[in-house]
């Protein structure tokens, strides 16, 4: 599964995956992972903050008891937790402490689900220029740009986002996977532009950037329904779909987290099981390993 030195890393239902062999947290649910400088982090079963700092060493640093804990952020040496009740914390001295300047977020009052439960964090993401983006499902993509003293709120909070994305070799760049389409910012989130050009159909789920691409899964909607890849090419106006060697129609979403890309490798997991892999920047793609639990993350390490 080790494709030019990299590795493709899954997580899954039922532990985290790594060149085709189980790599740790055997019977655990792998809800979001995040390459650091400082190793692998994790979210596992809903609750806890996993670390390995070394290759399978590693551990639960922390658990939230309240929350569900959704995704992480990892940058400048902090590690953020996005959780249920669109609640954000941060692991300081061992512990998830609550980042109480997010409680006070503009337009919190607003966000909602569409089935009348509570907001949560979906992703969270980090740009070159420190700018922080937090994408509250269904609430839009909140920012800060002084380290969560203060936070502002972007996007249209119908859009619907399901991920935030920054990029990290352009400053004030940031992408969303949303209902209606992938939308853009070069200002910081100060403005938003959304595209569909190329698309099959605008409902996006997942979001990644390898060096040269963005890579976007879209479908017909929640239920999935002729989901696919999609590429937008440096300089490119339009989205074209990946095809050599992936379904015609993927059978489920490709949801959140379920793309990455590092360099010129880009992974796609799909709910069966399947991890698809293309090491020439989206070109072709082959099979590198199916009957996996069901996938809910991947990363490229």
């Amino acid at each position: 599964m080790s494709m030019d030195h990299t590795v493709v890393l899954v997580g899954t239902e039922e532990g985290l995956y790594a060149d085709g062999t189980p790599r740790a947290l055997e019977d655990r649910r792998v809800d979001c992972i995040s390459v650091a400088p400082e190793g692998i982090w994790g979210i596992v079963d809903g609750s806890g903050l996993w670390h390995e700092p070394t290759p399978r060493e590693g551990r639960i640093v922390a658990e939230l008891d309240d929350e569900t804990a959704n995704c992480l952020l990892v940058t400048d040496g902090r590690v953020l937790v996005g959780a249920s009740g669109a609640s954000v914390f941060e692991l300081v001295g061992g512990e998830l402490v609550r980042m109480r300047t997010f409680d006070e977020a503009p337009g919190r009052l607003d966000w909602y689900t569409p089935w009348g439960g509570p907001p949560d964090i979906r992703s969270m993401a980090a740009g070159p220029d420190g700018i922080v983006y937090v994408n509250v499902h269904v609430g839009g993509v909140v920012r800060t740009t002084d380290g969560g003293g203060t936070w502002t709120d972007t996007l249209d909070i119908h859009a619907d986002v399901h991920q935030v994305l920054a990029d990290p070799e352009h400053p004030g760049r940031a992408y969303a996977a949303t209902a209606r389409g992938l939308a853009v910012t070069s200002d910081g989130a100060d403005t938003w532009e959304f595209t569909t050009a190329g698309l099959d159909h605008s409902y996006c789920r997942a979001v990644a950037r390898s060096d040269a691409s963005v890579f976007v899964s879209a479908s017909q909607g929640p239920g999935g329904g002729k989901a696919a890849l999609y590429q937008l090419a440096p300089g490119g106006a339009r989205l074209q779909r990946c095809t050599d060697g992936l379904p015609e129609w993927f059978s489920t979403n490709l949801d959140t987290f379920c793309v990455g890309a590092r360099s010129g490798t880009v992974v796609a997991g799909d709910a069966d099981g399947t991890v698809h892999v293309s090491d020439d920047d989206g070109a072709t793609w082959q099979v590198i390993a199916q009957g996996l639990p069901a996938i809910r993350c991947v990363a490229v390490a």
